[in-house]
């Protein structure tokens, strides 16, 4: 079988990724035959790979793209990579309307280190999340099966831990404001107790700022219990001569400014 007729014959049954190894094995030649043959077809634009040994098919309509949508590449690649992951911060909020503007970058949590990966015109950025099995997570269909995404109770308490990689306090407060009207006070408090508390404190005072006052009855209960220090609402800022909020016990040492 020739490499061209392997990757038609894949999807047509409605398949989109392959590895060396599979292609190696199906098409019966040398590695370096394979390798080869692989090669020319990504210099064709006809298969791009993200990473060293995985491969996606690409169909005319990505062509220009020049690879598959993150999503729907993904999730085999992290099986291929056997990492445990989901699609996270500003990706995550995407899928439940709450991202004013398209990320640059769809950004995924998983459980070690992973290098960047520049596939076309896509961007994939790599954040290691702690605890990542606890996570609350939920599948999206794509076209080429399912994703993982953080709740959105998961991605609020992801959006105040990462703050820099999610654009910044204001850009968190702006989608918290729109994402609040996803979020299930009881399902928040579950998904806060496997985070930091500086975290909980931040996200806390973050919603009664743009407004979702009635979700942090219940938070605000686990935060008065478990705080033992005041937290810094800028965690890049050491000024603690700031104003504080008892409430949440946190310094404010920033000021926020959400889209609303």
């Amino acid at each position: 079988m020739r490499a061209r007729e392997y990757l038609d014959e894949l999807s047509s049954s409605g398949q989109y990724h392959l590895t060396s190894a599979e292609a190696l094995a199906a098409l019966r030649s040398s590695e370096t035959a394979v390798k080869r043959a692989l090669g020319r077809l990504v210099q064709q634009g006809v298969l791009a790979s993200p990473a060293r040994g995985f491969y996606m098919i690409i169909p005319p309509e990505y062509r220009s793209l020049g690879s598959l949508p993150p999503d729907q590449f993904i999730p085999a690649l992290m099986d291929h990579l056997g990492l445990v992951y989901y699609a996270g911060l500003l990706s995550a909020a995407q899928y439940y309307g709450a991202a004013h503007h398209r990320p640059q970058e769809f950004q995924v949590l998983a459980e070690r280190p992973h290098e960047p990966i520049k596939c076309g015109s896509v961007r994939v950025r790599f954040i290691k999340r702690a605890n990542i099995d606890e996570v609350s997570v939920q599948n999206f269909n794509t076209p080429r099966g399912t994703v993982r995404v953080s709740t959105p109770e998961a991605t609020a308490v992801d959006l105040v831990g990462f703050v820099r990689q999610a654009g910044g306090l204001d850009q968190v407060a702006t989608i918290l404001s729109e994402l609040g009207e996803k979020i299930d006070p009881q399902q928040l408090v579950s998904a806060a107790k496997i985070a930091p508390i500086p975290w909980l404190q931040r996200l806390g005072y973050l919603l009664e700022e743009v407004g979702h006052k009635d979700l942090t009855g219940m938070l605000q209960v686990h935060v008065s219990q478990e705080a033992r220090d005041y937290a810094p609402l800028q965690p890049s800022n050491s000024n603690k001569s700031a104003p504080r909020s008892e409430r949440w016990k946190l310094i404010i040492n920033a000021d926020v400014e959400a889209e609303i």
